[in-house]
């Protein structure tokens, strides 16, 4: 694609301009900081050369941020796997602050070939003209969750492969379950379900549920409820919507009447730790928290069930982050050959089986859900559940809202939403 088609936009021209201006200058001032303090670049001696073939000589370097050696590793031997028999060459490199070294190399001209993208900042990143949009030319393309592809799209135009992804679901204290007399027929389907459940939990030394604060676990009820913070499709914010106003007075409502509190109400940085040491009987968290229940709380016996439903249906909350290819890359069309490599059913299986992450191919799901029966509930959400705000330029927006959600069970919800439109729209306009 031509960097004239590459950077044509609909409905935002101006707010465009802006975006990519402000973008360089931040990218600059990053990399000015990291120079003065010792900081690396990217090499690029083949600046001037033209985009090598997937099937040619090139040299490609990979930046990711790794959750630790198994990642590393997995990363490592496919991509060396690729290398060995397209015949180019590939270094990944972990990255030590992956915003600020795609930042430099972004102002600089010379960032890494691929990279991963976490969808939170991948509106700023495409709206600024430093992703390569691929989707069409990879093979296979149509089978990545189309949850997870719209994740990654701007404007109509979807630009980056997902490498895997999370969802939230239920956990539930077994021990806890049965003391207070109920059975699997009582896993809470809806509302009034887990409101009800909650309250029979709740014990003045047990909460019935937990919640880590911030919109990345409030807003799956705002979801259920057929609601959302901003509408990606159109570009504009959507927080005064009734339903949402409706969907966090209904979290309000647990938290007042006790069945349920904020991590930090029971001294846990995270709703994870409230549930594993049993300060609540439930909890609302993705699938990381297996690894951590089994490191520090394996004494804990608990079981997982998708999220209640709520008026308008199933709803859950995706995280993911995808594998952008750089705009001024010029080894595009081996870095497509490599992410093929790297996306596979196969290779993202080994992955999930390295380290703990779901695949983003539908066509992968029935054997990961036969080698990991637990996470059934997770993977299911992959189907219907709601990607990050990920318009660009929302990143303080979004910041503050998660600030107001600390005092969710006081503060004026109302407020709270008419803040987060105010503050929104006078940035997307």
């Amino acid at each position: 694609m031509s960097a004239t088609s590459r950077t044509t936009r609909t409905g935002r021209t101006g707010r465009t301009g802006r975006r990519r201006t402000s973008l360089v200058a931040l990218a600059l001032g990053s990399s000015i900081a990291l120079a003065a303090c010792g900081g690396g670049g990217f090499e690029d001696d083949s600046a001037d050369e033209p985009a090598s073939s997937g099937d040619g000589p090139a040299e490609l370097q990979v930046l990711i941020a790794s959750s630790g050696d198994a990642e590393t590793k997995a990363v490592e031997d496919a991509a060396n796997a690729w290398a060995e028999e397209s015949g180019n060459e590939v270094e990944v490199v972990v990255a030590n602050d992956i915003g600020q070294q795609l930042s430099q190399g972004f102002a600089g001209g010379n960032p890494p070939d691929v990279f991963y993208v976490d969808a939170s900042v991948f509106g700023d990143y495409a709206e600024a003209g430093n992703l390569y949009p691929y989707m069409d030319q990879l093979e296979g393309a149509d089978d990545f969750y189309p949850n997870l592809v719209d994740t990654f799209t701007l404007d109509d135009q979807a630009y980056c492969a997902p490498k895997d992804f999370s969802t939230l679901a239920l956990e539930i204290n077994t021990a806890s379950w049965k003391k207070a007399g109920l059975t699997d027929a009582d896993i809470p389907t809806t509302w009034d379900e887990l409101s009800d459940v909650a309250q029979k939990l709740t014990t003045p030394d047990q909460a019935g549920l937990v919640l880590g604060i911030g919109r990345d676990r409030v807003g799956a009820f705002l979801v259920q409820n057929g609601g959302w913070w901003v509408d990606a499709d159109s570009g504009e914010a959507t927080a005064t919507e009734p339903s949402n106003v409706e969907a966090l007075e209904y979290v309000q409502g647990l938290l007042k009447d006790g069945s349920a509190v904020l991590a930090p109400d029971v001294d846990a940085g995270w709703g994870g730790e409230g549930f594993g040491t049993e300060k609540a009987a439930m909890t609302i968290e993705g699938n990381w928290i297996r690894g951590a229940m089994e490191n520090d709380y394996p004494d804990v016996d608990y079981t997982v069930a998708e999220l209640p439903e709520g008026p308008a249906g199933k709803g859950t909350l995706l995280f993911t982050q995808c594998y952008g290819i750089a705009a001024d890359s010029p080894n595009q069309e081996a870095a497509v050959s490599l992410v093929e490599a790297l996306t596979t059913p196969e290779q993202q299986l080994k992955n999930a089986d390295a380290f703990g992450v779901m695949p983003s191919r539908e066509s992968a799901q029935a054997d990961y859900v036969d080698q990991f029966p637990e996470d059934a509930p997770f993977i299911a959400g992959g189907d219907y559940g709601q990607g990050p705000v990920n318009l660009p330029g929302l990143g303080p927006v979004v910041a503050d809202l998660d600030s107001q959600l600390e005092q969710l069970k006081t503060a004026d919800v109302t407020g709270i939403l008419e803040s987060f439109q105010k503050n929104a729209d006078a940035e997307l306009q």
